[in-house]
């Protein structure tokens, strides 16, 4: 099931995901439904907007026909792993530059650099850690040194 979430942030956001006035919008692929929910309320509530997918697959249309600014990926889902869709991103053209956040219950390893995320969070992640994470990339993104 694919959610789109644009709702505008609380009131109590105290986050600016851009200077402009087009929301960051960040998309979110993990297959287990509480976390997914419970992540995209988080990501709303820092002003972000969140397109949610519950597999590899679905997240590789989406990017396909949404403008993503940050994907935030499960390393393992259903129909497509998040490994598999990070290689996907890194071997487009278009896509290549998108900042990957990988989030994975198991330690990291060493992966292929065609698959290479930009961050790599370990589950269960924190709320802020998520939010200062998708920042710092941005940032990176926006202002390249």
């Amino acid at each position: 099931m694919v959610q789109n979430n644009s709702s505008q942030p609380d009131s109590d956001a105290h986050l600016s995901p851009t200077e402009n006035d087009r929301q960051t919008c960040v998309l979110l692929a993990e297959d287990d439904r509480a976390l997914r929910r419970f992540l995209e309320v988080v990501l709303e509530r820092a002003g972000y907007q969140v397109v949610s997918a519950s597999d590899g697959m679905e997240a590789m249309k989406l990017v396909l026909s949404a403008s993503i600014d940050v994907v935030v990926t499960d390393a393992m889902m259903p129909n497509l792993s998040g490994r598999e869709f990070c290689r996907f991103l890194r071997n487009s053209p278009s896509l290549a530059q998108l900042p990957i956040i990988l989030l994975s219950a198991l330690e990291r390893k060493d992966t292929d650099p065609a698959e290479q995320a930009d961050a790599f969070l370990t589950k269960p992640v924190a709320g802020e850690k998520l939010i200062e994470c998708i920042e710092r990339l941005v940032a990176k993104r926006n202002n390249p040194k």
